[in-house]
């Protein structure tokens, strides 16, 4: 992950490895790749989950795959690419802003992470925009 003197990232270029690693575990629908990014106590918001699971929120590492299993199912295409990555070590937050194309539908997004003590996502939300 990068570990350094923030405890997470080293520097804003580890921070921006992340996001890349992160986009390209979505470009590959690699489940498992993604999730590893993850707490087992993540809670992580999407208004996309509403639609999907019943519940704005989800929470455990469980709940966020079934989540993010059936969200899949329902896309045919994906591609992300990172536009924007904002890392604050103060806070050890992390705003990647995205440019995505889904089904052939264009628009941006930022997902902002909350890293925790270990170094993996203790909360998470998404935001889309146009």
């Amino acid at each position: 992950m990068g570990a350094g003197t923030t405890g997470v990232f080293a520097d804003r270029a580890a921070a921006i490895a992340y996001a890349e690693r992160w986009a390209e575990g979505w470009n590959r629908r690699d489940l498992d790749a993604i999730l590893g990014h993850f707490d087992d106590s993540i809670e992580f918001t999407s208004p996309k989950a509403l639609a999907a699971v019943g519940v704005p929120t989800v929470r455990g590492k469980l709940a966020l795959a079934d989540y993010w299993r059936i969200a899949l199912s329902r896309i045919q295409s994906l591609r992300f690419v990172v536009h924007r990555v904002i890392w604050d070590p103060a806070t050890l937050e992390l705003a990647i802003i995205y440019d995505r194309d889904v089904n052939g539908v264009r628009d941006r997004a930022a997902e902002i992470l909350a890293f925790g003590p270990s170094g993996l996502v203790v909360r998470g939300e998404v935001l889309y925009g146009v």
